[in-house]
């Protein structure tokens, strides 16, 4: 069995689990390697929190391609779509849990599991309990190891090289769209996989939407623009903002943009082992509060990066958990005035044994195009 999967097995047994379901989603791919393409045939993995072998129930059209991926022991239960899936999942549960239902609860990915896995798994083990499995799972991959980090190094790098391949074609009379199909042309051409999320290209007024959709509107001398982005490499993502002026930026607005980095550069400082994402927020925060601006600073200072674009942790009051050496997420504070403009300053950091590092890299002082 994969090592992530036996760490699961290990943790469904201490939690008190009978085992968990997983769905063919970002979890199944993060403990086993196992990709698919989302769809409408039932496909789950039962893992007993035994040292029963892990099950897959799955369709027919798909047990060659995945017995051929499968790097670790386990047992197929292949359905076709003439006899349907209830008949494969009834010997498949027996296979992972043994006849009957299940004494102990068994985990399920409330973030992922849909109606119909829930309801076919009732319907062959009546009187099953399940219960979230979600938060063990962000657990496991909150923390990244040696491989994982080189991927995420390499999506920054990526983007990095995008970016600054990109900064030339801002300029005024250029629209947000335009420009937004060039960066994703760039991001791609510098070796992406794909991109992490609709790239965002915010410019003037637009620039005081933290999540403005690209427009037709052309940049203007004098405008600030926001450009968030990120790459997919290999299945990790990163995910870097940067404000950019047309032109010299007025005074007021430099000002704004100075106050901004000072707040990304206090967060940034904050990270170490052991700090909490609330107490990161509040260093990042609290600069911006200082300046008389809290009150247009109006998301969290970050999330949390790897597998997904937004993951645990999350960068925001409340979230107490202390963070371990491996740990990544973005710090991402900003400054946004409606009617005017808007700055945000965006880095992927990583804990480590005796600190942090930001993996980003890319120019944070105002660049004037």
């Amino acid at each position: 069995m994969s090592a992530r999967l036996e760490h699961l097995r290990e943790r469904l047994q201490t939690d008190g689990w009978a085992g968990a379901v997983l769905m063919p989603a970002i979890n199944l791919t993060y403990l086993t390697g196992l990709r698919f393409h989302p769809g409408k045939r039932l496909t789950l993995l039962l893992l007993s929190a035994s040292d029963t072998p892990p099950v897959m129930v799955l369709p027919q059209l798909e047990l060659e391609r995945v017995r051929a991926s499968v790097t670790f022991a386990a047992r197929f239960f292949a359905w076709s779509d003439a006899e349907g899936p209830l008949k494969a999942l009834t010997t498949g549960m027996e296979a992972a849990f043994g006849a009957g239902v299940p004494a102990k609860p068994i985990a399920v990915e409330h973030s992922a599991m849909r109606v119909m896995e829930l309801r076919a798994l009732e319907a062959v083990a009546p009187g099953i309990r399940t219960g979230d499995l979600d938060p063990l799972l962000s657990e496991l991959r909150m923390v990244k190891d040696a491989e994982e980090l080189l991927l995420m190094e390499r999506a920054v790098a990526i983007v990095e090289q995008a970016l600054q391949a990109f900064l030339p074609h801002i300029r005024p009379g250029v629209s947000e769209r335009a420009l937004s199909r060039m960066l994703s042309e760039a991001i791609l051409a510098a070796g992406a996989d794909g991109e992490s999320f609709a790239n965002m290209i915010a410019s003037g007024p637009n620039a005081a939407n933290p999540h403005h959709e690209n427009s037709d509107r052309l940049l203007q001398t004098g405008d600030l623009v926001i450009i968030d982005c990120g790459a997919v490499y290999r299945g990790y993502h990163s995910d870097i903002t940067r404000t950019i002026a047309v032109g010299e930026p007025d005074p007021v607005a430099r000002h704004i943009y100075d106050i901004v980095l000072a707040a990304n550069t206090a967060g940034r400082d904050a990270c170490r082992p052991g700090v909490s994402g609330a107490a990161i927020d509040a260093a990042a925060r609290s600069v911006i509060e200082a300046a008389g601006y809290g009150a247009a600073f109006v998301h969290r200072t970050g999330h949390g990066l790897g597998l997904e674009t937004h993951e645990l942790p999350n960068i925001v009051a409340g979230s107490d958990t202390p963070l371990r050496p491996g740990t990544t997420f973005t710090v991402e504070p900003g400054i946004y005035l409606p009617g005017q403009y808007g700055v945000r300053i965006e880095d992927d950091v990583v804990i480590t044994e005796y600190g942090s590092r930001s993996l980003t890299t890319f120019p944070r002082e105002l660049i004037v195009v």
